[in-house]
């Protein structure tokens, strides 16, 4: 491999990595900007967040001027019949992440996006037909044992937790069938989204009990900022997602609900009684399960690819050529070091 494009790609690398760290690291910090946003009630933050989302999301359109999309999307009706479903249970997801962070409940919250893999694994089997390896049926029963042992800890199944984790895989399924770029996706939902958003605000200054303008130009600040806290995470993951392997970006995402986990009980205090941590402990069991089998099968299919490729070439008649060779570019490139 040539030493300039191994540095570009060294390069490129990190870049994804360090946009990677970035869009899950501000996903599990986001905990700590809701209760700023009181005594907004969790509805007015939910219709802000939609409608200033798609401000943020148009300006940035503008700005690289992608718009061509716009027009296939509106003339295929399925396709945006999949992108209302996908904006219906995000609003579902978004409304009930930020109720339940502002209510005191951030380690449940947490917990959704803990066993979200989980709950995808599962959509994938009885939606899709899909079949398991022995190691993930083992980790979706350890986590339905999970959901058990902390149904009895809370006293009522972790219904908070459970929506949060449905809603979003349901928006991953749809997503994946839409097909659309991260930032042109959102400005596909939010704009769907956008008028029973300003509807809703406009009603709720009707009748007096807005906070946008009663509360400050601080407030009213914030309140616009949820447009760019919803945008900025999802730049930054598509740049990671173009850059870094998905099997990194399937670790990285266990970043966002570790920080909210650590968030819920060192920032907000709340209780973990020892019935909870042992549900959550047996949710990181079948986590590490999942991660450890999908990295084994990542590496056995990087070794049958290699060995395709060699069969390929062999069978063209290609003849190996002695690695000890200066002069030959085949045996300089088993010399150096595979990126």
């Amino acid at each position: 491999m040539d030493s300039g494009a191994a540095g570009q790609s060294r390069s490129e690398q990190r870049i994804g990595l360090l946009n990677g760290f970035a869009a899950y690291g501000m996903w599990g910090l986001v905990p700590l900007f809701w209760p700023l946003l009181k005594p907004a009630g969790a509805l007015e933050i939910l219709a802000h967040r939609m409608a200033w989302s798609l401000v943020v999301v148009a300006v940035a359109l503008l700005f690289v001027r992608r718009w061509a999309w716009a027009g296939e999307l509106i003339r295929q009706p399925r396709r945006l019949g999949l992108v209302a479903i996908a904006a219906t249970v995000i609003t579902v997801n978004w409304g009930l992440y930020i109720w339940s962070v502002n209510s005191g409940h951030v380690v449940e919250a947490s917990l959704g996006y803990f066993i979200n893999p989980l709950v995808t694994i599962a959509m994938g089997v009885l939606l899709l037909g899909e079949r398991l390896r022995p190691v993930q049926w083992a980790a979706v029963g350890v986590g339905l044992a999970a959901v058990l042992v902390l149904a009895f800890g809370y006293g009522q199944p972790p219904w908070i937790s459970l929506v949060l984790a449905f809603s979003f895989a349901t928006y991953g399924l749809v997503k994946k069938k839409v097909n659309l770029s991260g930032l042109e996706s959102l400005t596909a939902e939010t704009a769907v989204q956008f008028l029973p958003a300003v509807g809703y605000l406009v009603w709720l200054g009707a009748q007096g009990r807005s906070t946008f303008v009663s509360e400050g130009a601080g407030h009213a600040a914030l309140l616009a900022a949820t447009g760019v806290v919803t945008a900025i995470p999802l730049v930054c993951f598509g740049a990671a997602a173009i850059r870094v392997p998905l099997s990194t970006l399937g670790l990285l995402q266990y970043l966002a609900p570790v920080f909210q986990f650590l968030l819920g009980i060192l920032y907000f205090h709340e209780a973990m009684p020892p019935e909870r941590w042992a549900g959550f402990a047996l949710v990181w069991l079948a986590l590490s399960l999942l991660t450890w089998d999908a990295l084994r099968t990542a590496r056995r299919t990087a070794v049958r690819v290699a060995a395709a490729r060699e069969a390929v070439a062999l069978a063209a008649g290609s003849t190996p050529a002695d690695p000890a060779d200066p002069a030959d570019p085949a045996g300089r490139e088993k010399r150096e070091p595979a990126l």
